[in-house]
């Protein structure tokens, strides 16, 4: 099947035409602008700096730790973190971002030179990766869209980049460049949205991840650590 390729498509639009009782539309049809357009206004004009302090308010309501850090100071924050929940095993995703903050030494020789065991996604070993992720302490990755409003984390799945990483292990750190840091998912849709229009490839999965795993299914009593991840920290890197 080719990359991208739309099958039956046609066919397919055309039956819910006929259900419809009605010829099917191919031209003469225009989004609807709406007068009013609230989710746009949420935080508007604030600097990101304002965005940070909004995120960092919102770790405290969802039990997410907020660590701010410097791209300098990145590795030893990260050290601290990983030894504050108990060490290894680590899992990580492969990903180039790693290289670019400074943190592939920790990973492939500072922590292995200490027997802090450490995997980084490889898809050549396909489901043996979900296995050390099941095992695993600490999952780390890096945040693509971080929204302040509700302490979300965005990750884009793909090639290197496993789901299982932000939800396997016992606990989570995302890195958090502050450039990423956006108001809320208005403007996360509106990325993706406009990928697609660029014709760009989307990842088939997104994670929209908010701190810790929990429940308040029942009697609306909040319990943390259910399903995931029972902690999580997201390190904000406030020099990118």
């Amino acid at each position: 099947m080719k990359t991208g390729a739309i099958y039956n498509r046609d066919a397919f639009l055309q039956t819910i035409a006929d259900r419809l009782g009605r010829p099917r539309r191919v031209s003469g049809i225009s989004r609807p602008h709406w007068k009013h357009q609230p989710q746009w206004t949420v935080f508007e004009g604030y600097s990101q700096d304002d965005l940070l302090a909004v995120l960092k308010e919102q770790c405290a309501l969802i039990h997410t730790q907020y660590v701010e850090t410097t791209c300098d100071e990145l590795v030893e924050t990260v050290k601290q973190i990983v030894a504050q929940y108990g060490g290894g095993p680590v899992v990580t995703w492969d990903d180039p971002r790693f290289d670019e903050y400074g943190l592939t030494s920790l990973l492939r020789r500072e922590w292995p030179n200490e027997n802090v065991e450490v995997h980084i996604w490889d898809t050549k070993l396909g489901r043996k990766n979900i296995d050390f992720a099941e095992k695993a302490n600490v999952g780390i990755t890096f945040s693509d869209i971080t929204l302040a409003e509700s302490g979300t984390v965005v990750l884009f799945s793909g090639n290197g980049k496993g789901r299982t990483v932000s939800f396997l292990p016992k606990t989570y750190i995302a890195i958090v460049a502050k450039s990423t840091v956006v108001p809320r998912m208005t403007q996360a849709a509106a990325y993706i949205h406009e990928q697609i229009e660029k014709g760009q490839l989307v990842p088939s999965c997104v994670n929209f991840i908010t701190g810790p795993s929990n429940s308040a299914d029942i009697e609306m009593n909040l319990v943390v650590g259910v399903h995931g991840p029972m902690k999580a920290t997201y390190v904000v890197v406030t020099d990118r």
